[in-house]
């Protein structure tokens, strides 16, 4: 349930490293807080470029990439938005499963990435994804399934990439284009 901002949400959007550490160490639950405007600390870091406490605060809580803020936007759907790539290899590394966090849209940050064009982010995304716990068989099983989810409107990735003639992303080696429909 949102509510006003905590004390960390302040120090968050300052970009205070020292007081949202102790903000943590004394009160975790703060970190996944939506506040009022359905963001949570690590949201407002991002949106005010506080890139060294977001790492800061992954590195405390690698499953704070995937709090869910209004419409279902996580930070790692941020950042596949802005086409950041070097937040977007430390949040997969951090948290590989992210990538299958849907929006209210059922968009994953796949689907975000091409709709916004950031075919570098997107490719970034997929190289970066490698389930360190599946063999090489189950890893291919499960790059399937992420490059096959569809979003709300029944998309799949390479419906976005051809509708935004992404040629580079729909030929990507990593996706298997006999298998969309």
């Amino acid at each position: 349930k949102p509510f006003v901002d905590t004390p960390l949400h302040a120090a968050a959007r300052d970009g205070n490293v020292e007081w949202s550490m102790e903000i943590i160490r004394l009160k975790p639950s703060f970190a996944r807080k939506l506040n009022q405007d359905g963001f949570s600390p690590v949201h407002l870091a991002l949106q005010n470029d506080q890139t060294h406490l977001v790492l800061q605060l992954i590195d405390i809580d690698p499953d704070l990439v995937r709090v869910q803020g209004r419409e279902g936007i996580t930070p790692l759907h941020f950042v596949s938005e802005k086409g950041d790539i070097h937040l977007l290899r430390e949040f997969l590394s951090a948290c590989p499963k992210s990538l299958e966090d849907v929006t209210n849209k059922g968009e994953t940050a796949l689907h975000i990435a091409l709709k916004n064009d950031k075919v570098e982010a997107f490719d970034q995304a997929l190289t970066t994804v490698r389930p360190p716990w599946l063999g090489p068989e189950e890893a291919q099983q499960y790059n399937q399934r992420i490059l096959n989810l569809k979003d709300r409107d029944g998309n799949t990735l390479l419906h976005i990439a051809t509708s935004k003639s992404q040629v580079q992303a729909s030929s990507n080696p990593h996706t298997d284009i006999e298998n969309f429909q």
